[in-house]
């Protein structure tokens, strides 16, 4: 079977599992968010915790929640990686550098999972356990909190409460995450992925002597990692490793997992306003976009324009050969997609056009379809945006699902929109016009640009992927890095929030003749333009310095 042919399966069967999960699972989705029974062990953490899991709060209380969480979940992260000598499982490790600590925490607390440290050689199993793989869990659970208040907002009508941040955490965590990762884990088991707590075992390599193979308990990381759109690795080959991703069956079922929630999350949508063909206009727009970009990134690595390249018949540098460069290209555009870190093959080793498309896609703002809440969330604020250009165009105040989009919504909407290219541009002109941080890039001329432009993309958007070329260590990049993090995550929550507190707020409008049709394909067109539209007029000269200028060489 030629590879172009097995490559196109499995896009198949992608679409055909998706396709069957889609309407059960996004109902299942907006059942858990919308129920009002309580299970018996979410009364148990209500009541340890002395939460009254049937009292609603406005959105500042439910940002102060968001908050306050966060903050106090980056303390106790910080101090498992200062304190692991101290911990069971340390193999004698020492504590994590205080830099390294705190890039770290903020990393795996805004869902970003960037690493800059080697995993198995610095962090043990306690750590890695209680630290990271909690983080990975609560992190995505609270993206979907956020996603999953803003459509309250414009479900409800004439209300000051978007919900209870602490139900919807809890319940993220234990009806969705905790069950479908516990059986993506008993599944990666089965293909091969190493699951112990041993830290290494002895064996004789080709050359004849000792080494030391690292293991982990890495199945159950890997689930969560993939189905909570984190990334980060248990070993510093991430799904590239073997004892992460041993085969091409789990290889299908690492990038399933990433794409499941986010895409399903559309379909709840729909159910929970009420209209289900709502959500089959933003899954469209996710699709066909992703759909397209996933072709032109294909045709980039299997017909790459270099010496070498031209020589081996396909861009094969940095790709895993067990695996073949379509799963390749398919495991990257389902992770830069989806604000997941995880790698199977080096996305610095990318033809300029490949490795452009990946940073695109980032650059979209992750909704293709973006990552676990963060797509939902996200693509709703464009579609509020698309809206509000219709109007324009027409000359009356614009509407979207029966509220009106006035001043206040719009400005929440921009903040939103633009803290990403703030954090991007403010960051990479930083550390291209610094001297000192010059001499970190692995390359010069348009690739050098382009690395560190996908570092803070990455970072910004909470991706945690990087062009490995990169040298991120100084104290400059910890700190920039971290606070593209921070800054990425939290403004476009605290501006969701706002944006969902004022939709709750207002009085249901009914459509009228002059009303924006907001479930054809006329709308799809329009939202999927004001996608486009932003990122080119925000990035096109970033990239035709960067990506561009080098698929052009």
């Amino acid at each position: 079977m030629s590879p172009t042919l097995a490559g196109l399966i499995q896009v198949g069967a992608l679409f055909l599992v998706l396709a069957a999960a889609y309407v059960p699972f996004g109902n299942y989705l907006a059942h858990v968010y919308t129920g009002e029974q309580h299970w018996r062990v979410e009364r148990a953490l209500y009541r340890l915790v002395r939460i009254d899991p049937d009292a609603e709060q406005r959105w500042t209380t439910y940002a102060a929640g968001v908050l306050g969480f966060s903050f106090v979940s980056f303390l106790l992260l910080y101090l498992l990686q200062r304190l692991q000598p101290l911990l069971p499982f340390d193999f004698g490790r020492a504590a994590v550098e205080p830099s390294v600590a705190f890039s770290t925490a903020i990393s795996f607390l805004t869902n970003t999972n960037w690493q800059s440290y080697v995993p198995e050689t610095t962090l043990g199993h306690s750590v890695q356990m209680a630290g990271l793989t909690v983080q990975n869990f609560v992190s995505a659970a609270v993206g979907m909190a956020v996603a999953v208040a803003l459509v309250r907002g414009f479900a409800r009508a004439s209300s000051d409460r978007i919900g209870n941040f602490w139900v919807d955490l809890v319940r993220g965590v234990v009806r969705v995450l905790v069950p479908i990762s516990f059986l993506a884990a008993v599944l990666l088991v089965g293909l091969g992925a190493v699951m112990s707590l041993r830290a290494g075992v002895d064996v004789i390599g080709v050359d004849g002597q000792q080494h030391t193979m690292a293991l982990a308990p890495a199945a159950s990381q890997e689930a969560i990692k993939m189905l909570g759109t984190n990334g980060g690795g248990i070993f510093n080959a991430n799904s590239a490793h073997p004892f992460e991703n041993p085969n091409g069956a789990s290889n299908f079922l690492e990038y399933l997992l990433v794409l499941l929630i986010p895409v399903c999350l559309t379909r709840a949508f729909g159910v929970m306003v009420r209209d289900p063909r709502q959500g089959h206009v933003l899954a469209a727009v996710m699709g066909v976009i992703w759909g397209a970009l996933l072709a032109v990134a294909w045709w980039g690595e299997t017909h790459p324009n270099g010496t070498a390249t031209l020589a081996a018949g396909a861009a094969v540098e940095g790709k895993e050969m067990r695996l073949g460069i379509p799963s390749s290209v398919l495991f990257g555009m389902a992770t830069t997609g989806t604000s997941t870190g995880a790698v199977d093959s080096m996305h610095d080793s990318y033809t300029g056009l490949g490795g452009g498309v990946l940073l695109l896609n980032m650059l979209l703002g992750e909704v293709t379809p973006g990552g676990v809440g963060t797509g939902l969330y996200t693509i709703l604020i464009l579609a509020v945006i698309a809206v509000f250009l219709a109007g324009l165009m027409v000359g009356r105040t614009p509407e979207y699902l029966g509220k009106k989009l006035g001043r206040r919504e719009i400005t929440v909407a921009a903040l939103a929109i633009l803290a990403m290219p703030t954090a991007v541009l403010l960051g990479t002109g930083a550390a291209l016009a610094l001297p000192g941080t010059v001499g970190a890039l692995g390359n010069d001329g348009p690739h050098g640009l382009s690395e560190v432009l996908y570092a803070y993309a990455s970072t910004s958007n909470n991706n945690g992927s990087a062009f490995a070329g990169l040298t991120v260590t100084s104290d400059f990049f910890q700190a920039t890095l971290g606070l593209a993090m921070l800054f990425g995550r939290f403004v476009p929550v605290l501006a969701v929030l706002a944006l969902a507190g004022s939709l709750a707020a207002q009085k249901r409008v009914e459509p009228g003749v002059g009303s924006l049709p907001t479930t054809g394909p006329l709308f799809a067109v329009l939202v999927g333009g004001t996608v486009a539209l932003v990122a080119a007029l925000t990035f096109f000269p970033a990239l035709a310095l960067g990506p561009i200028a080098e698929a052009l060489l």
